[in-house]
């Protein structure tokens, strides 16, 4: 458990999942892309969560991201094996991901349209309880009570919450009605809020942008840690456009930015499947091509 929550304070990259020009998923792609990650020293890798396109995977080819990023990361990052749908299968593909050696399970935020919030709390819960390695809770929503958000971080086998709403006023509330409690408040929502999540008391946060300039992640966490907030925003300004395209299409681009971007850098992971955005305009591509080339230039005169 003290190792899962010390990875959490660090930084919790999420790898896209590649494929192949048939549509299915390029195993060998992947476990080279966990291998560069873990090479440089992500903290956690969170296989198969929502920049790996979990929601587009079949229940079989969850576990195959699931034991090729476990196979490739080879212990040198910590890995999060992300499960979700109906709690059945959650516990499903819990159950094989343990066996096939997950250091630990974060699980997706239930979707149903009819949950009741305090209900989707349960089943965080109800996954706790059944899971034999930590268990992250990432919660999409700010509709969780204080009450329901206490019984997450005191449950003994939650290392942690992956908080990914932008309610700060909710998020200072809950931290500071856990201070009695061991688990770790995440940034769910990337390098751009995690200033003010720090701010308020959370540590670590997820990142897409680590399969594309790891250096750049490793800086802005570095910064946080350091308490150096200037430094961390003059850092995050540098990428902010990156992070500003992939909320285009009401966050239908998020995977798209980072998949384009790594084609661009010389490593073509194939499209979104959907229903993400296949690809980007024309307009949006040239944007991202700026970025990436700074950002390389950058990386290059550090």
């Amino acid at each position: 458990m003290n190792t899962v929550r010390k990875a959490l304070t660090g930084i919790s990259g999420v790898p896209v999942t590649p494929y192949k020009g048939d549509g299915s998923i390029d195993i060998a792609k992947l476990k080279t892309l966990i291998k560069k990650m873990a090479q440089a020293r992500v903290h956690n890798l969170m296989a198969a969560g929502n920049t790996g396109e979990f929601f587009t995977l079949t229940m079989d080819e969850v576990r195959e991201v699931h034991a090729a990023t476990i196979e490739a990361a080879d212990g040198k990052a910590l890995v999060s094996a992300a499960v979700g749908r109906s709690l059945t299968d959650a516990k499903v593909l819990a159950k094989d991901a343990i066996a096939a050696g997950a250091d630990a399970i974060m699980g997706h935020h239930p979707m149903d349209p009819f949950a009741g919030p305090s209900y989707q709390a349960g089943y965080f819960l109800e996954l706790a309880d059944f899971s034999t390695v930590p268990v992250i809770a990432y919660v999409r929503s700010d509709g969780f009570s204080v009450a329901d958000f206490r019984k997450l971080a005191l449950h003994p086998n939650i290392a942690g919450i992956k908080f990914a709403s932008p309610n700060l006023m909710l998020l200072s509330e809950v931290i500071r009605s856990t201070q009695d409690a061991p688990a770790i408040w995440v940034c769910g929502l990337a390098e751009g809020w995690a200033p003010a999540f720090y701010a308020m008391g959370a540590r670590g946060f997820t990142s897409g942008l680590v399969n594309v300039f790891p250096e750049r992640s490793h800086a802005v966490h570095q910064a946080l840690e350091a308490g150096d907030y200037a430094q961390a925003r003059a850092l995050i300004d540098g990428i902010a456009g990156f992070e500003m395209l992939r909320t285009k299409y009401n966050n239908g681009a998020n995977v798209t930015v980072v998949k384009e971007a790594l084609g661009m850098l010389g490593t073509d992971v194939g499209p979104v499947r959907l229903p993400g955005v296949v690809a980007l305009n024309d307009e949006e591509r040239n944007i991202l091509r700026g970025i990436v080339d700074r950002v390389k230039a950058e990386a290059l005169a550090a």
